[in-house]
């Protein structure tokens, strides 16, 4: 995680920003630091990079790359104003004990990279190149299945999808989803591969109710998902909700806010 002290919107690089309205650092710190909580509270290992001035994005720490098996695929940015975020971040992992591998094409981490059990659903359409999708492939030597995102309002696949029991080897592991936010080609995919997915509504993606992070019991997502929130207690799962909307503001949530760095 990095904590947003220097978080701002003075650019627009997605519909969420709007860099001619006021935004409150303090407030976004506060918000951070709640969600930072409740990991710690869950017992979970969090990890701190330290935030830098200029890069107020660097805050989503879902986008500096894609961890598996001790092995960092680093994240290269679209945007330049986020580009330097890439090496910021492998630099970190280099000085953790990660073997970093450099990307040759444009991705942005854990944000079109999604563990699900043993495969990894990677999205394209908006931000991550779909070649990265087969450089992940090789780097890691997991299947990885590429989903076409259409709808601008969710340009990373976690702010569209949800992975509900994300651990390798979980039996039928299970996902939310936003139908709209994908293709016909993708959603047969999704309907073929997760039968039993929560259907998620315009409402609660809005406010980014699926950019959620999950343990296979606890999910804290976005508190003003009201609908999902019960979908997920209806399944068994343990919801817990945290207010991230001055965050909101740059176009992130819960996921976007962690990476997961897997040994």
């Amino acid at each position: 995680m990095c904590r947003p002290d220097f978080f701002t919107v003075s650019y627009r690089i997605n519909p969420w920003m709007h860099p001619e309205k006021p935004t409150d650092t303090l407030l976004a710190v506060r918000q951070w630091e709640s969600l930072y909580r409740i990991y710690l509270d869950l017992g979970f290992d969090v990890r701190l990079i330290d935030p830098v001035d200029g890069l107020p994005d660097m805050v989503y720490a879902a986008n500096g790359g894609f961890v598996i098996d001790n092995i960092a695929y680093g994240a290269s940015f679209t945007y330049a104003q986020r580009q330097p975020e890439g090496p910021a971040y492998m630099d970190w992992f280099r000085a953790n004990g990660f073997d970093v591998r450099v990307p040759e094409n444009v991705n942005e981490g854990e944000g079109d990279f999604l563990l699900v059990g043993d495969t990894i659903l990677a999205g394209t359409g908006f931000r991550s190149a779909s070649n990265s999708h087969h450089e992940l492939a090789e780097i890691s030597g997991r299947e990885v299945v590429t989903l076409e995102l259409v709808n601008p309002s969710f340009y990373h696949l976690d702010t569209a999808i949800a992975v509900l029991d994300p651990q390798p080897g979980f039996v039928d592991p299970n996902i939310a989803y936003l139908p709209s936010a994908f293709d016909e080609a993708g959603l047969a995919v999704l309907r073929e591969r997760f039968p039993d997915a929560l259907l998620v509504n315009e409402e609660d993606a809005t406010v980014l109710g699926l950019n959620s992070f999950s343990d296979g019991h606890n999910v804290v997502i976005a508190s003003r998902a009201k609908d999902f929130e019960r979908q997920l207690a209806e399944r068994g799962y343990n919801p817990i909700g945290v207010d991230l909307s001055e965050l909101l503001l740059g176009g992130g949530g819960v996921k976007c806010c962690t990476l997961e760095l897997r040994r």
